[in-house]
């Protein structure tokens, strides 16, 4: 049997190890809620930052970010700042920023275009009738200089239709640009007919020098006509008006491989590399053409020219240099839009430059006549009566 001290002492052993026990637990306890609190402040420490990191990206996708994303659709040669950290790229939220850029290009892209074509439409039906009206008053002029002789107002008469036909011109481009047709339809027509009368629709056309290298008789298809003469008309003035007006613009109808080159030369100051690149992909016509990009006020010329050479298979280049300092722009006409007019029944215009060639060919006929008519008479014969001949037929005899 145990005795009573021997239960005692047993029970305050007991006591003292159910005390030890429980004041280790509650050290651990201690101890496991000071960690507890230790990582709560750390997580709450790392959440605040990646809070604040978060709306510095907002901020600074909003502020700086996006109004780049929006101006490089007008100017892409702008650059479009990155995110503000260098860790962002690749985590969730930079991959979840540039979804937002994208969609705003991608809406702000739709929205331009939309917009621009509701312009070019309302752009179309105005210039459609101020084309009407031209042509009106182009037809009363033109009755005016027929049934009046008086020089001076012929003169006066001369000089507001060719007023009208610039203002026609102006219209005219306006409307090609905006998606019309060219609102002309021509028969066919000699290749330099086409460029003087391109030539013709310009304030100085006194400046520019048509050298006609062509064979007599080479002609357009009456499609390619109009579009010729407005390409034409267009190059020539961009030409006069980057060159100093005591210059002239020199231009060169020439035969080449499957088709024929019309080359415009200007001694005006050229263009830089990225104005030259710019002005290529607007005469190329790939790209759509909207109203926005071409300045204020819309410089349309070269556009214009881009919607001509799409529609009419036609080529022109301007990413060459002049040799007199300025610009080169040349326009092809492949073969398919080239034909033939006998010259003997139908002449080009009178003002239009004869062709090198046929002078060449008559000074070489007046040369045969001589040598048949002066066989036998000698060399000084034979001089006398080329000279005679080159007289009668209006050639110089070299």
């Amino acid at each position: 049997m145990i005795e009573l001290p021997e239960l005692v002492a047993g029970g305050l052993a007991a006591g003292t190890l159910s005390a030890l026990a429980l004041g280790g637990s509650l050290v651990r306890s201690r101890r496991q809620k000071a960690a507890l609190r230790a990582e709560v402040t750390e997580l709450r420490a790392q959440l605040e930052g990646a809070e604040g990191a978060f709306i510095t990206e907002v901020e600074h996708l909003a502020a700086r970010r996006m109004p780049a994303a929006a101006a490089q659709l007008a100017h892409p040669h702008l650059r479009v700042p990155g995110p503000a950290r260098q860790h962002t790229p690749g985590t969730p939220t930079g991959i979840a920023l540039e979804y937002v850029l994208t969609a705003l290009r991608e809406e702000l892209s739709a929205q331009r275009t939309r917009i621009d074509a509701a312009a070019q439409a309302g752009l179309r039906g105005a210039t459609r009738e101020i084309q009407a009206a031209l042509y009106r008053l182009q037809d009363a002029l033109r009755g005016l200089q027929q049934r009046y002789d008086d020089p001076e107002l012929a003169q006066t008469l001369f000089a507001l239709d060719h007023e009208n036909e610039q203002s026609l011109r102006r219209a005219q481009v306006a409307a090609v640009v905006c998606g019309a047709w060219v609102g002309l339809a021509r028969e066919e027509s000699h290749v330099v007919d086409a460029v003087t009368g391109g030539q013709a629709r310009l304030s100085g056309y006194h400046r520019v020098q048509v050298n006609n290298h062509l064979e007599p008789g080479t002609a357009l298809v009456s499609h390619a006509v109009e579009p010729v003469a407005i390409i034409v008309a267009e190059l020539l003035d961009n030409a006069l008006r980057h060159s100093a007006p005591d210059t002239d613009v020199v231009v060169n109808l020439e035969h080449v491989h499957h088709g024929v080159c019309v080359t415009v030369d200007d001694a005006g100051l050229g263009m830089t590399q990225d104005e030259r690149a710019r002005a290529q992909r607007l005469v190329a016509g790939s790209d759509p053409i909207l109203l926005t990009d071409l300045g204020d006020p819309p410089r349309m010329g070269l556009a214009a020219i881009g919607q001509l050479t799409r529609q009419f298979d036609l080529s022109v280049d301007v990413s060459s240099p002049s040799p007199y300092g300025g610009v080169r722009a040349v326009l092809r006409v492949d073969s398919h839009l080239l034909g033939r007019i006998d010259p003997g029944e139908r002449p080009p215009s009178v003002s239009a430059p004869r062709s090198t060639r046929e002078r060449a060919a008559r000074r070489e006929a007046v040369r045969e006549r001589a040598v048949r008519e002066t066989a036998g008479a000698g060399l000084p014969g034979f001089v006398a009566r080329a000279r005679e001949l080159a007289e009668t037929y209006g050639e110089r005899f070299t």
